[in-house]
């Protein structure tokens, strides 16, 4: 009886590891968070317009083609590159064979802008789930998904919406 009741005293010591699994949640949100705050003070873009600026400086791109590599609904692309348009990091041009097409190409300031500014451009989970190997990231695929079956409150466009956007605006509200 007394190893049974030392068990479950030191069972009761241990904090469960469902409880570890959070801290690890916690961390990841601290980091990206960190990162994505440090991007916007060094170089004056929020994270998701530098990973945007990366992906355009990095190859000939549509808007369709921007939005398919961030993961994110053409228009979210559309306001991304509109907004960096703006500051005058990239532009956008029709093609002439198909006035739908466009294409989208950084300036020469805005690879300026993305040599200085913070690494990694792509943002620092992107960065990690790009390095993590094929059988390790299904593996973790499967279990999210479950994880997020399983929460069942799953607002329509989670998916496709801008980590960086969503962290800023927990930020903005305190």
């Amino acid at each position: 009886m007394p190893l049974k009741a030392a068990r479950a005293r030191k069972a009761a010591a241990e904090p469960p590891l469902m409880l570890d699994v959070l801290k690890q949640f916690r961390v990841l949100l601290r980091a990206m968070e960190s990162h994505y705050r440090q991007v916007e003070r060094r170089s004056g873009l929020g994270g998701a317009q530098l990973w945007a600026l990366a992906e355009i400086a990095a190859a000939d791109l549509t808007m369709g083609d921007l939005a398919a590599r961030l993961a994110i609904h053409v228009s979210t692309a559309s306001n991304l590159v509109r907004r960096l348009e703006e500051l005058g990091l990239a532009t956008r041009t029709r093609t002439r064979a198909d006035q739908r097409v466009v294409r989208i190409a950084a300036t020469a300031a805005g690879r300026r802008k993305l040599r200085l500014a913070p690494k990694p451009s792509v943002g620092l989970l992107q960065k990690v789930l790009m390095e993590t190997p094929p059988e390790r990231l299904a593996v973790l695929h499967k279990e999210l998904g479950r994880l997020v079956r399983r929460m069942g409150r799953i607002e329509p466009g989670a998916a496709t919406s801008l980590i960086s956007e969503m962290i800023a605006a927990r930020s903005r509200e305190g």
